[in-house]
This record gives structure tokens, sequence and C-alpha cells, in this order.
């Protein structure tokens, strides 16, 4: 551990006001990185994680009522720290108007709602959020009194400094400040709860269980099947995971530790020349949904254990210190993956679930399919796939980035909402093209526009066949 660059930091993190907790993970990673770790994990470390090895929601019907008994201890977290920047958005995403009007936090909030209304108690719901997040997704639930419990709406994540590729010391960009920051990784989930009081006040409460997922996540709906089992079976930390398709061959996989514990392994940290192993789903079939289950007393008795320090898996992601400049320097962000955890807590397992239970919006391609009738918003607030679609495929679709990759450009080109889609197997449009009002598209079609003019598709139109316009 360097003797001079080191308190450098940690003076840096102290007058931003972080807690010790916050400053020795960090310091745990830079120490990792001092010495040479990457984070990295070659392909001849692990094992791909087969079907058949894990259990599957499909089987777990005999759990609902060991469920419902569970749910007075049970909390409902959901990572709120994101901005829509790369959807060309400054404010929080989750208050993007996803269905009907509403938006993520919204559905999120009526979800709860309608649970508890069921159910004749209030579960809290509870985000983490960043500091840019905080005060408006706050000011949104305030619609929503009923959601109030004696446990806060809310505590915010931590941040780590960004590091010097070349010196390895603190980045510094007086014309910016926030730039010499980087998010933590949703791995920070589990100080900031330590940190925040949340943890403890949620145990003094007698909450037991937290489910945790992505608020842009609207297939992860609390579901007491999985309570059920999660609570009968004991298990300390369970992560949901879905068959991988070629859509998610970048995101997270599961695969055995030479240990025999399951480990999550990001893009990040794999190396380049196990890349074409990463990506084939035929050999890691397992993706990581960030739904995960934790057994809040597993996880106090593991921060204690190891000094609040839990020492997940290090992410270093490269990036430039300023994003807009290619001459910028570069910098190392150290992070951490929230199902990264599955490796250090005992008694921790995976879950195969059905794919209605992952649905993200990450791009304006995956809001259009949200906002057309390929989806459905049912009475209790869940997003569904819609049952009169013929094919169960999932729609893929391919917009031209330099009219469709901000969310003022959708708009503008879908002003009356997005086409229906619910007999269409892949939609491509390449070049600039405006929509109106109740236009169906069915099969597979590509839709182009080679010229500088934008084209219009005319009110009605029922597009079955490839277009040129």
């Amino acid at each position: 551990m360097d003797s001079e660059l080191l308190p450098l930091f940690i003076e840096k993190m102290k007058k931003a006001g972080l807690p010790e907790p916050a400053i020795d993970t960090f310091s745990n990673y830079y120490s990792q990185l001092k010495t040479g770790k990457t984070g990295l994990i070659p392909e001849n470390e692990i094992t791909p994680l087969k079907k058949g090895e894990i259990d599957s929601l499909s089987d777990l019907s005999d759990f609902k009522k060991s469920g419902e008994k569970a749910l007075h201890k049970t909390v409902v977290i959901k990572l709120n720290g994101g901005l829509g920047t790369t959807m060309g958005l400054q404010g929080p995403k989750s208050l993007i108007p996803v269905k009907n009007g509403l938006s993520f936090l919204d559905i999120t909030a009526l979800q709860i709602l309608d649970f508890n209304k069921i159910h004749g108690f209030r579960i809290p719901l509870i985000l983490m959020n960043s500091f840019r997040t905080e005060s408006e997704s706050c000011k949104t639930l305030e619609k929503y009194p009923d959601l109030q419990t004696a446990i806060p709406f809310s505590f915010i994540q931590h941040k780590f400094p960004r590091i010097l590729a070349s010196t390895l010391g603190p980045a510094e960009f007086p014309k910016n400040p926030a730039l010499e920051w980087n998010p933590p990784g949703h791995g920070d989930l589990y100080t900031s709860l330590l940190t925040s009081g949340i943890l403890n006040k949620l145990l003094e409460m007698e909450y037991r269980f937290a489910f945790i997922s992505n608020i842009d996540n609207l297939g992860a709906s609390l579901d007491t099947n999985i309570l059920g089992y999660f609570a009968e079976k004991n298990i300390s930390f369970l992560m949901e995971v879905t068959e991988r398709t070629q859509m998610d061959r970048k995101g997270g996989h599961l695969a055995w530790q030479k240990n025999g514990h399951l480990l999550l392994r990001e893009s990040a940290q794999c190396p380049k020349e196990n890349t074409a192993d990463f990506s084939d789903i035929t050999r890691h079939n397992f993706f990581n949904t960030n739904n995960l289950w934790i057994d809040l007393h597993a996880l106090r008795k593991l921060l204690t254990n190891r000094n609040s320090v839990l020492d997940l898996p290090m992410i270093r992601n490269i990036k430039k210190l300023d994003p807009v400049d290619d001459n910028s320097p570069v910098v190392y962000q150290l992070e951490s993956a929230m199902g990264s955890a599955i490796s250090v807590f005992d008694s921790a397992s995976a879950l195969e679930v059905p794919r209605y239970r992952f649905a993200p919006v990450k791009n304006c391609e995956e809001l259009l399919l949200l906002w057309s009738d390929y989806f459905l918003l049912t009475s209790d607030y869940r997003i569904i796939r819609n049952h009169e679609r013929k094919s169960s495929a999932r729609l893929e679709i391919t917009l031209d980035p330099k009219f469709y990759s901000r969310i003022d450009q959708i708009k503008e080109r879908f002003p009356d909402g997005a086409p229906s889609l619910l007999n269409c197997n892949s939609l491509k449009i390449n070049g600039d093209v405006k929509f109106g009002k109740k236009v169906k598209i069915t099969g597979n079609i590509t839709i182009n526009n080679n010229s500088s003019n934008q084209k219009l598709i005319p009110d009605n139109q029922i597009i079955n066949h490839d277009l040129q316009l």
C-alpha cells in the first residue's frame, strides 16, 4: 500500500463527509489496485453453471403460504441512483414516463400500495438514491402518503474518488469537481445500508428479509413463492437468474468457483482473451437479473465479522476523466456489483426465473417497446407481455442512433405514442422517420430513409413489408 498516495484519497473522502466503512472499502480496493490486481476473472478459474443445477420458480408453488407468513418481516429496496443521461435526460431515470403516463417510480409505488392493500399491512419501500436523485425522487413519493411507514423512504449511496491511471493519484478537475468522483457500483448497497442506520433500524423493528432490484426493472415485483422458498430454506442470499439471450451476451453471468461457491462475473471482469467464452450464451447459460433476496440478520453478521468491509470482488473500470474530451487523462473507477455478494455469503444460492421478471429499460429501443402494446400494465401495476401476442420470441428493435437515442428525439418522432408492435417480430429503422397515429407493424420489418429530410408514416398505415421511403 502506497505510503504517500493513499492518505491523499482518505483526506479527500473525509473532507467530502464519507463515513469510515466507505473509506475502508475504497482503501481495500486501492490496495488491491496498487499490488497489480485487475479484478479480472479468467475462464480457466471458473466452471459454467448448467441448467438443472439450481432450482426453478416454476417448481415453487408449495411455498406461497410460507411467503405470506413472512411478509410482515419483509421490505422492498429499489436501486434508484441513476440519471437518464444516456437517454438525454439530466434528472432521475426513474421519473421517465414509461406506461400510461406513469413513471418507473410511480408504477413501483402503485405496485407496493396494491400489494399492501391485498395483504392488509404496509411493506416499506426504500430507495437507494444518489445525491443527484434524492430530492426529486423523494418529492415524487410524497404523492403516495399511504406508503409512509416508520422506515425512511431512502438512503444515499456513497461515492469513490477517481484515480489517475498514470500516477495512481487522485484525479483533479477544478472546472467540474463532480468528475473527480464515481459511483462505487451497486455493491455499495450493503455499506450504505449500514452507515445510513437503515440496517439497524430494520433489524430493531424485526424485519428480516429484503427484496432488492433495479428501479427500471418493472418485472421485479414482490413474489410470495420466492419469499417463502427463501425463508423456509434458510438461504442467506438468493439471486434470480434467467436464461441468457443474444441481447444479454454482455451482461453478468453466474459460474462456479473452484471452491464450490457461486460467482458473478461482469463483462469488466472478463479478460479480453476470454471475451468469446463470456459472450457464448450456450456456455454461460444464466444471466443475473439483479433481483436479489437478502437475509438482513446474515448481512449484519457478515459486516460485523469483516469489520464493515465485505471485500466484494473489485471491478476496475477504465474511463476518461472528461467523457467529452478525447485528450482527457485516463482514470480508473473502482466499483463492485451488488450480485457479487453471492460469493461471500454463506448459504447463498440462485433461482431460475422466467423472463417476465426481467423487463428493464436501458435505452430508447426498450422504452419504445414498453410504450407499445407489446407490454400491458395490469390492474395490480405489473408489466406483462401482451397475452394476445402469438410469437413467444422477444421482439428486437434497432433504431438509428442519430435520430432515436434521446427521449426528446423519440417523442418527436412518435408524437402519438408507439405504433402497434403486437405482431411484430423485429423492427429496424434507418434514417429519420416520423410516425403518425395508430400505425401497425407486423412481421420482420426494416424501414429505410436514405434522404436528408424526415419522412412521415401516415396515420393508420399497416406495415407488413420492408419500406424504402
